[in-house]
């Protein structure tokens, strides 16, 4: 048996705090990414192996790791979803000294997340360095989900819109299937986005050198990986980043700059495959590998 990675119970000591949320409710396609999170914790707490071959050192579970599961929150609209997401992470991103890591989930908890940051620090100081099929830049969801009894401003195609209009800078990685409205709008707001299959893969000294500010939020919608290797998604549009520049990538934006938070979205877990919630665990502890041994060797 793996040691597990969540060795603290008492969150208030951990360094890094694993947060899952469950809620699919605005998906328009396939659902499931409510059991997302848990399933990606799973994989950390039972599966992983915590020797890390690159560093050759056991990174990360030395530290104090914990986690702390929001709940199904299914139920609620999503504005109502956003609001209790909002408080829940002002609290922990208010409290210093602790990496979050927020487990969704569909990408609509992430507007919460967005949302407290941007009331506790200056978010035109923050890039969110987003990888991603999608750009989720419109308005509201009432042509992409005619299933929701209402549109809604917050729903998972609604994500950076919101994040734009916060304030923070936007970078977008694997970008390959838009609307016009989204296309007019990444192009009219100079959002930077590095699409994929029209022209050569970008070098990921392009992508940090795009980044301006030293702090950066990381944010993964694993559809912008390719589905070969995590297909588990809502929609796994064919054609997004391969698996190690993937991790070389993740890799040097570590390396190069400030990262104050993780955010993994859009796992909708399926029987008898585990291919997707165990890549997304191992993405998880490599990225919180670098980030503790950055922080150990400052």
């Amino acid at each position: 048996m793996i040691d597990s990675i969540i060795n603290c119970k008492n969150i208030e000591e951990a360094e890094v705090l694993l947060c899952t949320i469950g809620y699919d409710r605005t998906a328009s396609h396939r659902k499931g990414a409510v059991e997302g999170g848990k399933a990606v914790v799973k994989c950390l707490h039972e599966d992983v192996e915590f020797f890390d071959r690159y560093t050759k050192r056991d990174t990360g579970y030395k530290h104090k790791i914990a986690h702390l599961d929001i709940g199904n929150l299914n139920d609620l609209y999503p504005e109502d979803m956003v609001s209790r997401v909002k408080e829940k992470y002002k609290d922990i991103y208010s409290r210093k000294g602790r990496f979050p890591v927020v487990l969704g989930g569909e990408h609509s908890v992430s507007i919460g997340v967005f949302q407290a940051i941007s009331g506790i620090e200056n978010s035109k100081e923050i890039t969110i360095l987003q990888i991603d099929a999608h750009p989720d830049l419109r308005q509201d969801d009432s042509n992409a989900n005619p299933d929701q009894t209402r549109p809604s401003p917050f729903a998972h195609s609604c994500v950076m819109r919101r994040a734009y209009e916060f304030g923070f800078n936007i970078v977008q990685v694997g970008i390959r299937s838009y609307s016009k409205e989204e296309y007019d709008f990444f192009k009219n707001n100079k959002i930077t986005v590095f699409e994929w299959g029209l022209e050569k893969v970008p070098t990921k000294k392009e992508i940090i050198d795009s980044i301006k500010t030293d702090k950066v939020y990381i944010e993964i919608d694993i559809d912008g990986i390719d589905p070969a290797y995590l297909p588990a998604t809502g929609t796994p549009v064919q054609g997004g980043l391969e698996w190690w520049y993937t991790i070389n990538l993740l890799g040097e934006i570590v390396k190069a700059k400030d990262i104050i938070g993780l955010g993994v979205l859009e796992v909708s877990p399926v029987a008898y495959d585990v291919r997707t919630e165990y890549g997304v665990a191992q993405l998880c502890y490599w990225v919180l590998g670098q980030q503790l041994l950055k922080i150990k060797n400052k």
